[in-house]
């Protein structure tokens, strides 16, 4: 090669580098409350007709699963359902598919009705590890290898048995506690039973806690009340004023309990909210609000120069489980081996919801992509594949 044309194609590759060394030096954008600034994809390192088609791709893949999500989670679950009375938190019918696309901190794509306040059912586990976390961070909660029962005040046994006394903070936040019993009515048996015939549900194997993961919301909503009881305040409350007031999501979210999962706390009757939408309830909320709390952790916890989540915690969250090595703290689903999301770097995460509910983060591409409501299977990772393929 001669040396003019290599200094002629050093010299072109320089104005690359000087953007792309301006953009990592520029301070980190925060959107103020109501308003989000917007991009072209070209100002923001995107080719515009990759990520249309990633675009129109999610739109062609809404979920083919009915809307009404009672009648959802019936078809989902409903094997189980007359042995418990069913439903007991409020649902919805959903919007269709729809989205929002942030890239260095601009938003760069939108569809559908990003405005509607829908269940997003797990996702809401991210938002009760997320207040766990801020429990940690005051104090009131030492080390997640600390004991549960040793947290709690007399007259609540939730962990009194031999079977749950060892359980930890650690175990219900990874999903390995193997608590056993019943919690608002629903035995922890009855999500996802195990066993060939629904006698064999009850008489489930036994695990020590820690040694094996399962998905389960009753035990989630254990891990919700447990916190509850440590805070002494409402977990909504908690999440408001530190982390939703403060990265300007509206005012309109809710976080649903049981009509059933009321309790009685320093003389004031409060709800232990849930954390997913088996039996209804959760977190309500729509895609711009995903978009904040997605974007809190692309940001490593800090907005806007307050460090609201630790980044120790996030640390903790993203760290593969002895017994699962693709699940981090509840929600946050890893892609350890890229096994999960072939398309995506093995560094990003998913805070995932049935449905799908999906939030997607992704350090490495400086990405926050909120996905409600696609067809299950390969559809997101082909959505994530051609978004990706889009980066410049």
């Amino acid at each position: 090669m001669s040396s003019t044309l290599t200094t002629r194609r050093t010299l072109l590759s320089v104005p690359l580098l000087l953007a792309a060394a301006i953009a990592v030096a520029q301070p980190a954008y925060f959107p103020p409350r109501g308003d989000w600034q917007r991009a072209e994809p070209s100002a923001v390192g995107l080719d515009a007709a990759k990520l249309a088609d990633a675009v129109a791709y999610a739109q062609a893949h809404d979920n083919p699963a009915p809307r009404d999500q009672a009648q959802a989670l019936a078809q989902s679950f409903g094997k189980v359902e007359p042995y418990f009375g069913g439903q007991i938190g409020p649902t919805r019918e959903r919007a269709a598919i729809n989205g929002v696309v942030i890239r260095r901190g601009r938003v760069v794509a939108e569809w559908g009705d990003t405005r509607r306040v829908d269940m997003s059912h797990s996702i809401t586990k991210t938002f009760l590890s997320t207040v766990v976390g801020l429990a940690w961070q005051q104090g009131l909660i030492r080390s997640t290898d600390d004991r549960v029962a040793d947290a709690m005040p007399p007259g609540v046994d939730l962990f009194a048995s031999p079977k749950n006394a060892p359980i930890t903070w650690e175990h219900l936040l990874r999903q390995t506690s193997d608590w056993q019993g019943t919690l608002w009515g629903k035995p922890d048996w009855a999500d996802r039973p195990v066993g060939k015939t629904p006698e064999d549900w009850p008489n489930r194997p036994l695990h020590a806690p820690g040694s094996h993961y399962k998905y389960n919301d009753v035990r989630v909503n254990v891990l919700a009340l447990a916190a509850l009881q440590v805070l002494r305040r409402p977990l909504p409350e908690v999440l408001r004023d530190q982390v939703m007031d403060p990265i300007g999501a509206s005012g309109r979210w809710r976080w649903h309990g049981y009509e059933n999962s009321w309790v009685e706390l320093d003389g004031q009757r409060m709800q232990s909210v849930s954390g997913g939408g088996h039996w209804g309830g959760g977190m309500f909320i729509d895609a711009w609000d995903l978009a904040r709390f997605g974007y809190l952790f692309l940001r490593q916890g800090e907005w806007n120069g307050r460090q609201l989540v630790s980044r120790d915690w996030i640390t903790k969250a993203r760290a593969s489980g002895p017994a699962n090595a693709d699940y981090g703290y509840c929600n946050w689903f890893l892609n350890t081996g890229r096994k999960a999301l072939p398309a995506a770097p093995e560094s990003s995460v998913t805070f995932r919801g049935n449905g799908q509910n999906i939030v997607y983060i992704d350090w490495e591409n400086d990405v926050v992509a909120v996905v409600r409501w696609i067809d299950n299977g390969p559809a997101l990772n082909e959505f994530i594949a051609r978004l990706l393929g889009a980066v410049r």
